[in-house]
């Protein structure tokens, strides 16, 4: 990555930014606009932007390093008054930091973090607490059934060189440890796609005869884990629960096809970085961290919650 940081500070050095400064244009750089998580980030920061007459332009580098490179050193090149940017890791994350820097173009980031690297906000949810809450929710259901004692539990986790995987990890953990529930294995996923996340459910499923319940630290593919679940002939054996949401889950968690989901508020986390982007433009006073809570959401809350769901999570403006 280093030196693909290089190539591109080099290049830029050598064309010069020849562009005006776009004092009302800014960009979004976001891993992968095709997840609907960050889809909907986006909203949030289209709105805030609308509101305080920003253009905005959204670049997805569909979860492809090189292309995030691409895409920071055309914004920077084009002199636009800002980025938020949702990195694909937060390795990632720490180089596109280092060539804004080089061209004082200020960058607020939206999720998943870095390890290093000048910022002006960092938007984020509570990933520890809300895996752990979610965890107990868990937990609580399979004391419910009975399953506390013998079975285990598999995850199907997002890459853990993400600083918010390794938190959602820490913090599901320390909920089973706490219920004295032992862990099934973990397995990373590396593309996200349906084919991936099947195939992860099932090997959990074929390794671990006492598995009681799959936590997907996603929710996207939900239906790969649902289908690898009822192939195994273990619907009702084994339980499902996720991280985020989608629409359906409006529905899935009242029937009981889905015991919760830890739902995190995306459009807000969208809205929230646009503005302070905007202060930091404006010269006016800017948060440095901003954490939001995570949502633990079951069959028990979500009638009572389902205002905040379908706008803050859902992007759903009524």
């Amino acid at each position: 990555m280093k030196n693909i940081q290089k190539v591109v500070v080099f290049t830029l050095l050598l064309l010069g930014i020849t562009s005006f400064a776009q004092e009302k244009k800014v960009v979004y750089i976001v891993s992968d606009i095709r997840i609907p998580f960050w889809e909907i980030m986006s909203r949030g920061i289209q709105k805030a932007a609308n509101e305080r007459g920003y253009e905005l332009e959204i670049l997805s580098a569909n979860n492809d390093k090189i292309k995030q490179m691409q895409l920071t050193g055309r914004a920077v090149n084009e002199n636009v008054a800002g980025i938020i940017l949702s990195p694909i890791n937060s390795t990632s994350a720490a180089t596109i930091l280092s060539v804004a820097q080089k061209f004082n173009t200020p960058v607020v980031i939206s999720d998943i973090g870095t390890d290093g690297g000048e910022y002006v906000s960092f938007i984020s949810s509570n990933n520890f607490e809300g895996a752990y809450n979610i965890g107990k929710v868990l937990s609580t259901k399979m004391e419910e059934l009975g399953w506390d004692k013998e079975g285990t539990v598999g995850i199907v986790s997002i890459p853990q060189k993400r600083s918010n995987g390794k938190a959602r990890t820490a913090g599901f953990m320390k909920a089973m440890d706490e219920a004295n529930i032992k862990g099934a294995g973990l397995l990373q996923q590396v593309d996200f796609s349906y084919e991936e996340t099947y195939n992860h459910s099932m090997a959990l499923i074929e390794n671990n005869p006492d598995l009681r319940a799959i936590w997907l630290q996603g929710s996207d593919r939900y239906q790969g884990a649902l289908d690898a679940i009822e192939k195994s002939g273990k619907t009702g054996e084994i339980l499902l629960i996720c991280f985020d949401a989608e629409p359906e889950f409006l529905e899935m968690i009242p029937k009981g096809e889905l015991v919760g989901a830890a739902m995190q508020q995306p459009y807000l986390m969208g809205y929230e970085a646009m503005v302070q982007l905007d202060n930091h433009l404006d010269g006016k006073d800017v948060k440095k961290d901003i954490q939001l809570e995570i949502l633990p959401i079951s069959e028990k809350n979500i009638e009572q919650k389902l205002p905040t769901i379908k706008r803050n999570v859902l992007g759903i403006e009524e």
